[in-house]
């Protein structure tokens, strides 16, 4: 009895550790299996009830789960960078490898998008994405 409920904490914070939603459900047929020894049924009736429980949950509930889940991915970081507009602080000039715009009160090297396209300082811009320690940006 005391099996089950050991391997459903291991699994549950195995699960809370990798968040993967892979052993949760095991975890869940584990609970399943304790809940059938705690009312005294036998052990290979215990052990049929963890298998078919954790397959169900594995098959049919995991897949609406990572759906519904997989959606509410927050951008942080340097993730949630491009698509924001900035302020050119050092005109842009790819050819000079110049530039830089102030970003949340850091400034960060840039350079245009497009080497033909130099920007001023004080105009607006759209980051479009990050390389290395620079903002590639472009004309808002």
């Amino acid at each position: 009895m005391i099996f089950w409920l050991i391997l459903t904490v291991i699994l549950a914070v195995f699960e809370i550790l990798t968040q993967g939603l892979s052993t949760i459900w095991f975890a869940i047929g584990a609970l399943a299996a304790f809940i059938m020894a705690v009312l005294g049924f036998s052990v290979p009736l215990q052990i049929v009830v963890f298998i078919l429980v954790s397959i169900v949950m594995l098959l049919l509930v995991r897949p609406v789960s990572v759906r519904l889940l997989g959606g509410r991915i927050v951008k942080t970081n340097i993730d949630a960078v491009p698509g924001r507009k900035v302020t050119v602080s050092k005109d842009i000039d790819n050819i000079k490898e110049t530039g830089a715009v102030i970003l949340d009160g850091t400034t960060w090297n840039a350079r245009s998008m497009d080497d033909e396209v130099n920007i001023s300082s004080g105009e607006t811009v759209i980051i479009e994405k990050v390389e290395g320690n620079k903002l590639i940006v472009k004309k808002a």
